[in-house]
């Protein structure tokens, strides 16, 4: 149950990369752009390192100022 729910979340905060950068944009951006809040990690790698998706996200939305209501 646990993977499974895992994999909605990564589709789920795939397919919200997906609409704000566009869907061949957002993994090129995720792979290459290092982000403060997760420690200078990207996206990619903050990922495949366990990061909570959700706590990704949120720092997706700090960097690219996202309003509040995308969190």
């Amino acid at each position: 149950m646990t993977a499974i729910l895992a994999r909605v979340r990564l589709s789920e905060f795939w397919a919200r990369m997906d609409r704000h950068l566009g869907a061949g944009y957002a993994r090129t951006w995720a792979r290459d752009q290092t982000l403060t809040p997760l420690r200078g990690r990207t996206v990619c790698v903050a990922l495949e390192e366990g990061e909570d998706p959700k706590l990704v996200w949120r720092a997706v939305c700090e960097v690219l100022s996202l309003p509040a209501r995308e969190r």
